[in-house]
């Protein structure tokens, strides 16, 4: 029997983004297993959901922050018990933390026999990133890289500073459009539908709607948008018919409340939550803000563009993948309150007629942007992904055999 791990930091994180890579692994004749820290869950996380998969549940204390040192030791002897326990013969490492432990792991238990895969959801190192991440972050994935057999990264930034990385003997780098967008899912509401989904949320016509979807975290930094909003008031803006919806959770959820209060934006700001139904809520908008400071990719964004809105976001290098200024969207700088408060009045003050056009012109040329990024396109990639971790697997005789752990 062959048996894989797929490890995370949060629990949510499978069910979320690798449902489509169990099912291939699954096919090629793999026993799946989850490691990941089940305590926490920045994305809804069901467990008989998950085990009904077929997929085997290990809770290991790993957490988030880089600095938590104790956690992560603890968290690699769980791991290595896992390993032996399970005679696993290959890890997919994603995030950071999980990169980080899951590469180890195969560099210290007996990396021969052990295969490594490491998604890279955005490197923390880059362009423009603080001197910081690109020193430590540089030189950690630099060492890190020794231990990989196949890493996987979702932009051509990144794909460009892997190929200077030495992976493992044998080693490949390949590049997928993230998670992949599901086209069929994700595709624009008519009038109709939008009109009865905003009277749906008590949002009226005259309304200008917007939208950003994302954990509520420093990085997706939603709080550049309230600012955006009290500096239109600060103007003497009449902001009352301006609604802004944040779908998500996440630790900065009281924070974020809190400079509701502080800002007087109750009226205003709309907190969804966390969404499974994403689409019905950015059907109802007018466009979508999207302000990370920084994106490997942004499906967030990719997802606002196949629904037909047009989009303000952040120039990073994940929204430079897909997105072109004034096109389909228009960039703003990412902490720059000003921009972001001129280009919402700017989407505000268009006409009608304007927006009807605007929104006919962008849902032909979004769909052109988008796909490139389609679902099925990620899960062929990822297919030979796990065809050339299967050749590794079988050469070194893995199969059927324990995995013997130092």
């Amino acid at each position: 029997m062959k048996n894989v791990l797929i490890l995370s930091t949060v629990s949510g994180f499978l069910d979320k983004f690798e449902k489509n890579n169990v099912a291939i692994l699954q096919k090629m004749g793999y026993t799946v297993h989850y490691a990941s820290n089940m305590s926490e869950q920045y994305y809804l996380f069901e467990p008989e959901k998950i085990r009904s998969m077929g997929v085997h549940l290990h809770h290991i204390d790993i957490a988030r922050s880089p600095y938590m040192l104790q956690n992560y030791t603890k968290a690699l002897f769980q791991l290595k018990r896992i390993i032996k326990e399970h005679e696993i013969c290959a890890i997919h490492c994603h995030e950071p933390v999980g990169g980080v432990l899951g590469r180890l792991a195969g560099g210290l238990f007996r990396k021969e026999k052990l295969h490594i895969i490491y998604t890279a959801h955005g490197f923390h190192f880059y362009k423009g990133a603080p001197l910081l991440n690109n020193t430590i972050y540089y030189l950690a994935e630099k060492m890190l890289a020794h231990f990989t057999d196949i890493l996987v990264v979702i932009n051509k930034e990144d794909y460009k500073n892997a190929r200077k990385l030495r992976l493992k003997q044998g080693g490949r780098i390949y590049r997928i459009p993230g998670v992949g967008l599901d086209l069929d899912k994700f595709s624009p509401f008519t009038e109709e539908e939008k009109l009865s989904k905003r009277k749906a949320l008590r949002i009226k016509e005259e309304d200008c709607f917007f939208v950003s979807v994302g954990e509520l975290n420093e990085n997706k930094n939603q709080e550049v948008i309230l600012k955006a909003l009290a500096e239109l008031r600060r103007r003497g803006v009449d902001i009352r018919r301006l609604k802004y919806g944040i779908c998500g959770e996440g630790f900065f959820r009281k924070r974020i409340t809190a400079k509701i209060q502080e800002l007087h934006l109750e009226k205003n700001v709309m907190m969804f939550g966390y969404r499974n139904d994403v689409r019905e809520i950015l059907g109802c908008a007018d466009f979508s803000v999207f302000p990370s400071r920084r994106e490997g990719l942004g499906m967030a964004g990719l997802e606002a563009l196949a629904m037909g809105l047009p989009l303000l976001a952040a120039d990073n290098r994940g929204t430079r993948e897909y997105m072109q200024h004034g096109i389909n969207g228009f960039f703003c700088d990412s902490d720059n309150v000003q921009e972001w408060a001129d280009s919402i009045q700017q989407m505000w003050k268009l006409t009608k007629e304007t927006q009807k056009e605007m929104k006919t012109e962008m849902r032909s040329c979004c769909r052109n942007s988008v796909v490139a990024f389609e679902k099925r396109r990620t899960d062929a990639i990822m297919k030979l992904v796990y065809e050339d971790l299967d050749e590794r697997v079988s050469a070194a005789n893995c199969s059927g055999r324990q995995v013997k752990v130092g």
